[in-house]
């Protein structure tokens, strides 16, 4: 199966300004703005929001 652009690979970085980041997929189609999403961000120990980036 051959990856599409509907699918696209997407950093989240943490907004605690740590560096520190996930890798996921999202839908374009169903969320077409950038995606916020509340973690754990093991650098300060605690859950902080990660923002999408290009």
């Amino acid at each position: 199966m051959a990856r599409n652009e509907l699918r696209p690979v997407i950093k989240l970085r943490s907004t605690a300004k740590t560096g520190y980041t996930y890798v996921t997929r999202k839908n374009r189609r169903s969320n077409p703005d950038r995606l916020v999403l509340r973690k754990y961000d093991p650098v300060i120990r605690k859950h902080v929001d990660f923002r999408e980036e290009r």
